[in-house]
């Protein structure tokens, strides 16, 4: 893996789009990836020569437009060891994947959800909802104090619940649950398993069927896609019960003023115009991911996670949040220190170094709540971040935390 090439293809990082001619260093992956040139290029191609409606009319433009997206798609599912591309529904992001789930489901009073208690926001609100709305038992398995899952725990947590909603890999501190064991006694229970796979998918191989997890939440502007596109993935059998939560334009084959026959898996799910070009990028980011590999991403990030995690360690008053093996973290690493607002540090490595990272609660404000942490500071990383800039943070780092 050539991270210096990687590089060339992004243009962001390309020193022809940088006004001020000063590096910049992004280290908010977590939140959104970089997007290459060929991705970029593959939506332009959309609108310079099919820029039509797909799934309605017969005409030519028409039908390549239903010809392309069905490629992406079909990219998509292998990507994730899947044959059947119909078990891939292309929605926004992930949140509106676990919303279409939450909705489609028709879970009713007394069924139980169980998640864990480090869950984003897309992941606990919904179900939130679902427990005032409908009185569907909510229940939140704890993790240990470092943040990592005693399966123990969680086997008794599960019994009598209709469904397991659990994040995959953490936005919080970057930890990987140990998702087969999950499904596997969460199946013995006689329980459905959601994983939100939002930031396992663009940073680890993933075979969803090795996995035998039921349905799955991810969103491309994550690993390389456009914004605005995401996809729900399912068991066919399982999406075929499932109700959709959005109907009207290409949902259906057939309607009278009384009844509507709903189109088959996935159509029945993607109402109304569908992001064309956005569809079609993804295909192409994920195209470029193949290229790459995912085992050599993973192996990428975690190299530079331990670089900085042992940098880290040497810093006064600086606690990481997470596992402390900085293997167990992926490309991730949360931290907060103490006597100092993160906000005031992310601002300065911004205004005064082009440094991106993110701060704040990292939408997982009920974990930051419950244990009384402050907001933190989280890095972040991806295929074209280096070793130099991991350096180049740190000193940058250690400037900052001086002068406050």
């Amino acid at each position: 893996m050539n991270v210096e090439e990687i590089r060339k293809d992004f243009p962001i990082l390309l020193d022809k789009h940088n006004k001020e001619h000063k590096p910049m260093i992004y280290f908010d992956n977590a939140c959104m990836s970089l997007k290459p040139e060929c991705v970029i290029s593959e939506m332009l191609r959309y609108y310079h020569e099919f820029s039509a409606c797909g799934g309605r009319s017969i005409h030519y433009l028409s039908r390549r437009v239903s010809e392309e997206v069905e490629k992406a798609r079909e990219e998509i599912a292998s990507f994730f060891g899947c044959k059947d591309a119909r078990e891939f529904v292309f929605v926004k992001n992930t949140t509106e994947a676990i919303n279409l789930v939450s909705y489609g489901l028709n879970l009713k009073r007394g069924d139980v959800v169980l998640t864990s208690d480090k869950e984003h926001n897309s992941n606990l609100v919904p179900w939130q909802m679902l427990s005032k709305k409908k009185g569907i038992e909510h229940r939140i398995v704890p993790t240990r104090e470092d943040n990592t899952l005693d399966i123990e725990v969680f086997e008794e947590f599960v019994k009598g619940a209709s469904l397991v909603s659990i994040v995959h890999t953490s936005n919080l501190d970057g930890y990987t649950m140990p998702a087969k064991e999950i499904i596997e006694i969460a199946h013995e229970h006689d329980a459905l398993v959601l994983l939100d796979g939002a930031q396992s998918a663009p940073h680890m191989p993933i075979d969803l069927k090795k996995l035998d997890v039921d349905l799955f939440a991810f969103s491309l502007h994550k690993m390389l896609g456009p914004t605005g596109v995401g996809c729900l993935y399912g068991k066919y059998e399982i999406l075929k019960k499932l109700e959709p939560f959005i109907t009207g334009g290409d949902t259906v084959d057939d309607t009278t003023y009384t009844s509507a026959q709903f189109k088959d898996v996935p159509s029945k799910f993607e109402a109304g115009l569908g992001n064309y070009a956005g569809y079609v990028g993804a295909g192409e980011a994920i195209r470029y991911l193949k290229k790459v590999g995912m085992k050599n991403i993973r192996e990428h990030e975690i190299k530079l996670n331990r670089i900085i995690d042992r940098e880290l360690r040497e810093f006064d008053g600086l606690k990481i949040i997470g596992p402390e093996d900085a293997s167990l973290r992926g490309g991730i690493t949360s931290f907060v220190v103490e006597g100092i607002d993160s906000h005031d540090i992310a601002l300065i490595l911004s205004e005064g170094s082009r440094i991106f990272v993110r701060s704040g609660a990292f939408c997982v404000h009920s974990w930051f709540n419950s244990r009384r942490v402050p907001p933190a500071l989280r890095v972040s990383l991806y295929i074209y971040n280096t070793k130099e800039e991991c350096k180049i943070f740190i000193e940058r780092l250690k400037e900052v935390l001086s002068l406050l």
